[in-house]
């Protein structure tokens, strides 16, 4: 089976994603920040909406969710965690719960750091992970709700996943965080290619999404807190890989 990805930009920095049955046009959409967009591009490409997945409650996430259903019957899906928190959903899911989707077999995984009770989906068959505010290009999601060992925690789970996989997350902030990126491990030279990369994209205003998991593990800072040379330029050598994880969440929200 052939399956097709498009991503649609929304609101002022966000992403929804359509996963789409190349054959009979079926399609899941990942995430609903804003109806107009989303609608255009299914009519457009004569998509037939069958399942709409939630990766958390915030609301640059979810607010294009009436207007869709308002014009396509579509089975809404959501974790069970933020089930006092999202809009009424058909269906509730928990990390290690499996997904199906026109013949293929998703798992969802608990990612909670930006939120408390935030997953991703996982579709082994595709390489495509559906992150939202989790793993990001170049980053990870601010930490409004869970700990930075939350954060790690999640994180090292999708370090696992292999290289190949394509990271399908919830923000054009990638040039912001390749700077960021920069200031912390300098001498990167995968960064240094990247940043110059991510640079000409934006000025063509190009996405930056999806990325791959290979070169996240190569130059995001956040996937790295083990690495000798950041550890170096944040004077902890010593330190374990949460304290240093720490340290850069909270270098990069305040740079």
């Amino acid at each position: 089976m052939y399956f097709e990805l498009i991503t649609i930009p929304c609101l002022s920095d966000n992403y929804a994603f359509i996963f789409y049955h190349a054959g009979n046009r079926s399609a899941l959409l990942v995430d609903a920040p804003e109806a107009a967009p989303i609608n255009e591009t299914i009519t457009k490409n004569n998509l037939n909406l069958e399942k709409i997945f939630l990766t958390h409650h915030h609301a640059d996430h979810i607010n294009g969710l009436g207007g869709i259903l308002d014009k396509h019957n579509a089975v809404t899906i959501g974790a069970q965690a933020d089930i006092h928190r999202l809009p009424k959903l058909d269906k509730y899911v928990r990390a290690g719960d499996e997904f199906s989707f026109q013949g293929q077999t998703g798992k969802i995984f608990d990612v909670s750091g930006h939120t408390i009770g935030h997953i991703a989906l996982y579709i082994p068959t595709q390489n495509i992970l559906f992150s939202g505010d989790s793993l990001m290009a170049l980053g990870c999601g601010r930490l409004f709700e869970g700990s930075a060992e939350q954060m790690w925690i999640s994180l090292s789970r999708l370090i696992e996943l292999p290289d190949s996989t394509k990271i399908c997350s919830g923000h054009e902030y990638t040039e912001n965080n390749a700077s960021f990126a920069l200031s912390i491990d300098p001498k990167n030279r995968d960064l240094i290619k990247r940043s110059e990369q991510v640079k000409k994209a934006r000025r063509k205003n190009l996405f930056t999404v999806p990325s791959q998991l290979g070169l996240e593990k190569k130059t995001n800072p956040f996937l790295r807190p083990f690495d000798e040379n950041i550890r170096k330029n944040l004077n902890m050598v010593g330190s374990t890989d949460v304290e240093v994880f720490k340290k850069i969440r909270t270098l990069k929200d305040n740079f």
